[in-house]
C-alpha cells in the first residue's frame, strides 16, 4: 500500500454515508485467531480427519465427541481481543457512516469492539443451544465442559455455527443482502472470496466505491475501484473518522 491509496480510501470514506464492510478470516488473524486457507492455516495442519470433514454436519452427527475435541481446541479463542480493524469499523458505525458489517467470522470480535449492526453469516461460537429444549448456553460453558456438552434436560448442546452441508440462516442472509444493495460504499477485507454462498453476496453491490483490502489477490481485484494489498488493521487504522 502507498500514501496515495490511503488518501483515496479516506476520500471515499469521507464522501460516503452508507458504508458496508464485508469481512473474512483475515480480519481476525490479526487478533491471533487462526484462519483456514493460509499456508499455516487449519487446512494445512494434520489431524485425524481433515478440518473440513470435522466441521461438517454429517461428521457432527456421527462423531459428536470427536467434533467437540477439535472445536474446543481450535475454534474457541475466547481470550482474543479486537484489533485496529474491528475498532475502526465500530468507530465508523458510531459516527453514523457505516450501516452494517457482514462477516464470515464466528468469533464475535466485532461486537466486542462495540459494533451493533453485525450480520454473522456463519453464526457465532457465543451462541449455543440445546437441540431438545432450545435452552441457550454461552461459549465458556462449552469450553469448560468435557466430552459432548449436555443440557440440564439431557439434550445435546450444539453451537450456533453454520457447518458444512448446512444452510445459511435466511433472516441473516436477507439482512446482509439488503445492506449491501443499499450501500454507497462496500469495503471487502480479509477474505479470499473463496467461500460460497457467502462470497456471492458482494455481487449485489452496484455502487462505484468498491474497495478490496487483502494481503493476497482475490477474484474480484479487477472489478474494484480501489484495491489495496496489505494488513486490514494497518490500512483501516489510518482512516480518520469525523
Amino acid at each position: 500500500m502507498d500514501v496515495n491509496q490511503i488518501e483515496e480510501l479516506q476520500r471515499m470514506v469521507d464522501e460516503s454515508r452508507r458504508i458496508v464492510f464485508f469481512g473474512g478470516a483475515g480480519v481476525s488473524t490479526e487478533s491471533g485467531i487462526p484462519d483456514f486457507r493460509s499456508v499455516d492455516g487449519l487446512y494445512h495442519q494434520h489431524y485425524k480427519y481433515p478440518p473440513e470433514t470435522i466441521l461438517s454436519h454429517s461428521f457432527y452427527m456421527a462423531h459428536t465427541d470427536e467434533f467437540y475435541k477439535f472445536y474446543r481446541a481450535k475454534m474457541l479463542c475466547l481470550d482474543a481481543e479486537p484489533n485496529a480493524a474491528h475498532k475502526k469499523l465500530a468507530e465508523l458505525e458510531a459516527a453514523g457512516k457505516l450501516t452494517a458489517i457482514v462477516t464470515q467470522n464466528i468469533d464475535g470480535l466485532h461486537q466486542k469492539a462495540g459494533s451493533q449492526a453485525v450480520y454473522e453469516l456463519h453464526g457465532s461460537v457465543h451462541r449455543n443451544y440445546c437441540q431438545r429444549c432450545r435452552k441457550a448456553y454461552d461459549a465458556a460453558y462449552i469450553l469448560h465442559s468435557t466430552g459432548i456438552p449436555v443440557c440440564d434436560c439431557g439434550g445435546t448442546i450444539k453451537p450456533d455455527v453454520v457447518l458444512y452441508e448446512e444452510s445459511l440462516d435466511q433472516r441473516t442472509l436477507t439482512g446482509a443482502l439488503t445492506a449491501i444493495e443499499n450501500a454507497d460504499m462496500l469495503i471487502i477485507g480479509g477474505t479470499s472470496l473463496a467461500v460460497y454462498p457467502a462470497s456471492g453476496l458482494v455481487h449485489y453491490y452496484n455502487g462505484d466505491r468498491l474497495v478490496l483490502i487483502n494481503k493476497s489477490a482475490t477474484p474480484m481485484d479487477g472489478s474494484a475501484d480501489l484495491c489495496i494489498q496489505g494488513s486490514i488493521g494497518a490500512v483501516l487504522g489510518q482512516i480518520k473518522v469525523g
